[in-house]
């Protein structure tokens, strides 16, 4: 009995809590002011784990760090030559439970909107970039593929920026027959916080390590090398002829095997 009320099993079972529970609680209680009416926790989190790290193993590793300013991979590699023996995983969760790690409080992080399900065209259009030869001599294909009915737009240019990504857009919703709702592309620099802001539509980065989020466009991208790209000159004046001309064939005149041997300009004509 606890000051004329009723007992501490009684109290558990009518709460709802173990009765070992009220009474570590009443314990606590008596030792706290009058005037406290809140019971402090205390952490479950354990005092120390059976298999943690060594405390010269965590101090090799910062020191590494610092040393080198390299990331896990490399550091776990020094450790394994200086045989310390160590998962991967151990080096990066300490690495970040000690500041160490490289991530940028400036860094602009992409949010991740639902990805519409493609029941119409232009619900979800997917862009991308081309990137052909080395550096020093690279030209650029900008892409575009509508999900749902496979109309595809394609233009080449000697450089890439939000600027070209934003007129490339505009001309490709020109040229649609149908239109834009919502933007999807990765994470390229071409698409990038100023592209969002003004390209005046719904824009959508990929998931990082899903692949499938961009998989339509890709493998349009192949398809616009291997049977075009790789016929014809690698010129920009020569592009500029040979791609519009494709992509004709390819919107109005080519079976897609996904779109039951019909044509893009098929699909989009029947869900009018």
């Amino acid at each position: 009995m606890v000051r004329g009320g009723i007992s501490i099993r009684q109290t558990a079972r009518h709460f709802g809590f173990a009765h070992s529970t009220v009474l570590s609680w009443m314990r606590k209680a008596q030792n706290l002011r009058l005037n406290n009416r809140i019971i402090p926790t205390e952490s479950s989190r354990p005092y120390a784990h059976p298999r943690e790290l060594e405390e010269n193993i965590v101090l090799r590793i910062c020191a590494l760090r610092k040393q080198y300013n390299r990331g896990a991979v490399f550091i776990h590699y020094m450790l394994q030559k200086e045989n310390i023996h160590t998962s991967l995983s151990s080096v990066k969760r300490t690495l970040s439970r000690h500041g160490l790690t490289r991530f940028s409080k400036w860094k602009k992080w992409h949010i991740y909107p639902p990805r519409p399900k493609a029941e119409n065209p232009g619900v979800l259009v997917e862009i991308d970039t081309i990137h052909h030869r080395e550096p020093k001599r690279r030209m650029y294909v900008y892409t575009m593929l509508d999900v749902y009915s496979r109309w595809a737009f394609a233009l080449p240019v000697l450089k890439i920026g939000c600027g070209e990504s934003l007129r490339f857009v505009k001309k490709g919703q020109y040229l649609a027959p149908f239109g834009f709702q919502m933007i999807q592309s990765d994470h390229g620099s071409e698409f990038s916080k100023y592209f969002s802001k003004h390209v005046g539509l719904n824009h959508r980065h990929s998931r990082v390590r899903t692949p499938n989020d961009n998989a339509h466009l890709e493998r349009f991208n192949r398809t616009l090398q291997e049977e075009c790209l790789r016929r014809i000159p690698e010129s920009l004046n020569s592009w500029n002829i040979h791609i519009p001309e494709y992509l004709s064939w390819y919107n109005f005149k080519r079976p897609h095997m996904g779109l039951d041997m019909k044509s893009p300009m098929d699909i989009i004509r029947e869900s009018k």
